[in-house]
């Protein structure tokens, strides 16, 4: 009897171990491009309706004070792919589309978040927008992913009709990147559907046949930067905004929310759900005046670096690890994304450059109380902007104008409180200055300096004979 209790103690106890297993989490970070801070459910919108966004939010954590690293498109996603400010290797500008400049991109000295996973064998995918590097070394393919879907510039047309060139070869101006067809694992292919309903479904098929194993799904919205364009569908469903631009903007909000709802019934149709960490946010603030969003609240658009520039909806969840329903209101950045993937992985530890990025799971748990980040900077060296910012309060200095504002009490920066704040000021500067020391110039030029580049690169494009445009 005692010997049969004694095998049956060892089988319980053999199961136990098996079933307590951990399985990796499967990671899916979602960017949309250009969205306001105001335009989700979860901050309050009662005008644009994003219900499956805020799945996300109601399922985890909102991040009332989240920021991406930079102020527009390209270095905010450099931060992102990285882990690191983009100022420490000079990613400060927007590229040009320059596809046969190895400089023009994500330097080769830079490792990736998929690089990192590869370590740990998860499947890796980008799908959508990419614009850190046109060059062949620079594609996503060679930066850590094993599959690509999508484009390379920063921006695309929407509908398939006009998308008129086969691919790169073809291009002969920057704006060419938007027009050409969609990049699928080394092809070019023709689409049918609407740009984010592509994207939408490429990423439903990648979960669908990745279930068994680990994998990281970065997926690029376009939506809804410009070009203004929606479907019929989606225009109509918006008709209660009445000005026509913003009704468009919101169509194509409306597209994107319903992707994601697709994404979030396929992780719960595959049993997924409790498992995968699900990230979304904007990659910056909204252009309210060019693409009609709305930043609420907050100071400043795109390219400012007021909160309206920097600050952005940001929703995480994982089930397993993250209460249902959480709302975090201490400073975090995308550049946390990172380690607190790579930490979630097991992975930290083939991490080779030092990150600016931290786990963020243990401030979400309440196992680490405090704030994750003692400051935070940002730095636009061509518009003379220099800003640091702790728990409470933010240090600008655009040129010669230097602000204080508490950002507790006045989310608006409407009260510059620098005359009585003498000693914040002085420690929040002083701190930048420290920083600072660590950074670097830009290393490659901007988006609007087309003209002076060919000058420079007289064979810019890939069939220089014909004449070479800005």
């Amino acid at each position: 009897m005692k010997k049969i209790i004694k095998i049956l103690f060892l089988k319980i106890l053999m199961l136990s171990c098996s079933t307590t297993e951990v399985k990796p989490p499967n990671v899916i970070i979602i960017i949309s491009d250009d969205q306001g801070y105001a335009d989700v459910g979860f901050h309050g919108s009662k005008e644009i309706f994003t219900p499956n966004i805020d799945r996300i939010a109601k399922n985890g954590v909102v991040f009332s004070e989240g920021y991406v690293s930079y102020a527009v498109c390209s270095p905010s996603r450099a931060g992102l792919i990285t882990g690191r400010y983009q100022n420490r290797f000079g990613y400060t500008r927007n590229i040009l589309l320059a596809p046969k400049d190895s400089l023009m991109g994500l330097p080769l000295s830079e490792q990736t978040l998929p690089d990192v996973l590869n370590n740990v064998n998860y499947k890796t995918k980008a799908i959508g927008k990419w614009h850190l590097g046109a060059h062949e070394s620079l594609v996503p393919e060679k930066r850590g992913f094993d599959e690509f879907f999508g484009f390379i510039i920063g921006g695309h047309r929407y509908f398939p009709e006009d998308l008129t060139l086969n691919d790169l070869t073809e291009a002969r101006k920057q704006m060419d990147g938007y027009i050409t067809k969609i990049y699928d694992n080394g092809k070019r292919i023709e689409t049918k559907k609407y740009l984010t309903e592509e994207l939408s479904d490429n990423a439903v098929k990648f979960i669908q046949d990745n279930t068994e194993n680990p994998f990281f799904l970065y997926l690029s919205y376009n939506a809804p930067h410009t070009p203004l364009q929606a479907t019929k569908k989606d225009l109509e469903r918006n008709m209660h905004i009445d000005i026509e631009k913003r009704r468009t903007y919101a169509a194509m909000v409306s597209s994107m929310d319903d992707g994601i709802g697709l994404i979030l019934d396929k992780l719960d149709e595959k049993k997924l759900t409790d498992n995968t960490i699900v990230i979304f946010f904007s990659d910056n603030g909204g252009v309210e005046w060019y693409n009609f969003s709305d930043n609420g609240p907050l100071r400043g658009i795109k390219g400012d670096f007021f909160e309206g520039g920097i600050r952005v909806p940001f929703v995480m969840q994982w089930p397993n690890k993250i209460k249902a329903g959480t709302r975090y209101d201490k400073p975090i950045i995308a550049l946390d994304i990172f380690q607190t993937v790579s930490v979630a992985a097991s992975a930290e530890k083939y991490i080779l450059n030092d990150i600016d990025g931290i786990d963020l799971l243990p401030y979400l748990t309440g196992q680490n109380s405090g704030s994750p980040h003692e400051y935070l900077f940002w730095k636009n060296p061509d518009k003379d902007i220099d800003v640091a910012r702790d728990e409470r309060y933010k240090y600008i200095r655009i040129k010669d104008d230097e602000f204080i504002f508490d950002l507790k009490n006045d989310i608006s920066e409407e009260i510059n409180i620098i005359s009585s704040s003498k000693s914040i000021y002085q420690r929040l500067k002083s701190q930048f200055k420290e920083w600072e020391k660590d950074m670097i110039g830009p290393v490659f030029m901007d988006l609007g300096m087309g003209k002076e580049y060919n000058k420079i690169n007289p064979d810019r494009w890939f069939n220089s004979s014909q004449e070479i445009q800005k």
